[in-house]
């Protein structure tokens, strides 16, 4: 089963998140299928970048979200799709 959650990047005491795709089975910090955004709680206010698009995606696909990125999605809605897309480097 596939689901949405976050692994954990950033130095000790200074969280960073990546919202990412990968398989239930699979460690917080293992392989991931696809990175959807970054998520950093330290800022003021927190700091959600997130391709909306891509995440509508996998949860059509039945990607499940864990509750963490849920309530962060859901506190953060006026992040705008484009914005998301404008800063990820191209492949």
């Amino acid at each position: 089963m596939l689901v949405i959650r976050l692994t954990r990047a950033g130095a000790k005491k200074r969280p960073f998140y990546r919202l990412v795709v990968t398989e239930s089975s699979a460690p917080r910090d293992g392989a991931v299928l696809e990175t959807l955004g970054t998520y950093d709680p330290t800022t003021k206010p927190e700091t959600l970048k997130v391709d909306r698009e891509r995440l509508a995606h996998w949860l059509k696909n039945g990607a499940r979200p864990s509750d963490t990125v849920r309530t962060v999605v859901a506190r953060n809605k006026a992040v705008e799709p484009a914005e998301a897309a404008a800063e990820q480097p191209a492949s």
